[in-house]
């Protein structure tokens, strides 16, 4: 990795940090919230790619291990990581990996506008969404002592939100890609 693949993946760190200062909205019944860190993984990975999107939340995860309150409703150590919540965390970093690596294999910047917010979009949700939700859900399981059918019930909550963010990521991962292509700069 060269200088500036580091400095892009803190730069991501910093706006993911900067996602958290918007309030989490709880779910009733669940003990994990909607928050915008979640959009994190889709922007990350759609704009700089899978190793330096997913450095910048392993970077995250870091920071919330030592204590720092990096997370929505400023939350953070290793209590936070052990908690219901620890399992969505750390998909993050894969999700990320999986955003980005779908990203530079589904979006070209020769194709048209509607074949790159395609490729995002899908990227988005397959890493952003799938790969998160297949981190989490089993963990929130084990730790909340909830069974995994209500787990996942209660899961479908979320997906609308996340559609949402995935949508938002995709108009901004294509105007990045259109005005300071990143993405093809793999690290």
């Amino acid at each position: 990795m060269t200088t500036r693949d580091l400095v892009l993946a803190a730069l991501f760190t910093a706006i993911i940090i900067v996602l958290g200062f918007l309030p989490p909205v709880p779910i009733p019944l669940l003990p994990v919230p909607i928050t915008a860190q979640s959009m994190g993984v889709m922007l990350a990975g759609c704009i700089i790619g899978a190793k330096r999107g997913a450095l910048a939340y392993a970077l995250l995860v870091v920071l919330v291990a030592v204590g720092l309150p990096v997370l929505s409703g400023g939350r953070g150590g290793l209590n936070v990581l052990m908690g219901p919540t620890g399992g969505y965390i750390f998909g993050w970093i894969i999700g990320t990996f999986v955003t980005g690596l779908l990203a530079e294999k589904l979006v070209r910047v020769d194709q048209t506008a509607t074949k790159q917010m395609a490729g995002f979009f899908i990227a988005s949700v397959v890493g952003g969404i799938g790969v998160v939700y297949l981190c989490g859900m089993p963990w929130l399981s084990v730790v909340a002592g909830t069974p995994f059918p209500a787990v996942l019930t209660g899961s479908l909550a979320f997906i609308p939100g996340d559609l949402v963010k995935a949508s938002i990521a995709t108009l901004a991962a294509r105007a990045v890609l259109v005005g300071y292509p990143l993405l093809p700069a793999r690290a």
